[in-house]
């Protein structure tokens, strides 16, 4: 398995719109080739939306998303997406789905086993090839989607709130695992989340939005060194991080509840309430 690690994200004053509701206003950041870029931002910003894009599940309504200069035409074997709930196919074993993609590619199903069972011995997965979903816990069918992404050897990794509902422990595994492929690697890595911690843990640099419509409001620099060591997480450094980053957030969270409350009373005037 092989991993160029060549690939840069950019978007160029994107906007999207779900009927008349404006989710991205014209967002403009870029994701540098083998990076690891977290995503945060308020509740329903768009994150999740920019995910979408990038992987070519979603077009833009107007601005310009590439991927390596090229336009993101749509879904592609170098963009592959962890969601936060399980997509592994329930009637499949874990090595079967981990080999699904090989498989449609048109990959022998003997070299593509012999690939999968050295991905999932190192995910802690040997032992597990024939079992089904429903026979894992949730830490480890969160192994086994990151191995079936991972085999097809993508540019771009994309991971939508993958480990949100884990309980602590497991999260805490998901992450050093997590760690362990993209320091190991050059993969280019966008990771969207609701915990600043887990961001500046995890990634180089922290994408904050804005509130929707989402722009990009500001881009902050993890400047923590690798490998990265669960210590880190009480360092100075890690707390003035984590502290721009939740007033950014907040700031977002009184505009939003401010134009909120001027709505509900210009609502209510008009009503003669």
């Amino acid at each position: 398995m092989s991993v160029t690690g060549t690939s840069d994200v950019v978007l160029d004053r994107v906007s999207k719109s779900y009927a008349t509701v404006p989710v991205l206003d014209q967002c403009t950041f870029d994701v540098p080739a083998g990076s690891f870029t977290a995503l945060v931002g308020p509740s329903g910003c768009g994150k999740s939306t920019i995910i979408n894009l990038i992987a070519g599940y979603d077009w833009p309504d107007a601005g310009r998303l590439t991927v390596s200069g090229r336009p993101v035409s749509g879904p592609g074997w170098d963009r592959l997406v962890v969601f936060q709930e399980t997509a592994l196919f329930p009637w499949m074993t874990t090595i079967d789905n981990v080999i699904f993609g090989l498989q449609n590619r048109g990959f022998v199903r003997r070299d593509a086993e012999g690939q999968a069972r050295e991905l999932l011995a190192k995910f802690g997965l040997a032992g597990f090839e024939r079992k089904y979903p429903s026979q894992l816990s949730g830490g480890m069918q969160r192994r086994a989607e990151l191995a079936r992404a991972m085999i097809n050897s993508p540019e771009v990794m994309l991971f939508d709130e993958a480990f949100r509902g884990l309980d602590t422990m497991t999260r805490g595994l998901m992450q050093e695992y997590l760690l362990g492929v993209f320091e190991g690697s050059s993969i280019t890595t966008v990771f969207v989340t609701t915990e600043i911690e887990e961001a500046i843990y995890l990634a180089d640099r922290v994408v904050v939005l804005s509130g929707r419509p989402a722009i990009m409001k500001e881009i902050v620099t993890v400047d923590l060194p690798r490998p990265r060591k669960l210590e880190m997480l009480s360092s100075p450094q890690f707390g003035a991080i984590h502290e721009r980053i939740l007033a950014s957030l907040i700031a977002e969270a009184e505009k939003d509840f401010s134009e909120n409350v001027v709505l509900t009373e210009m609502l209510s005037a008009s009503r003669g309430l």
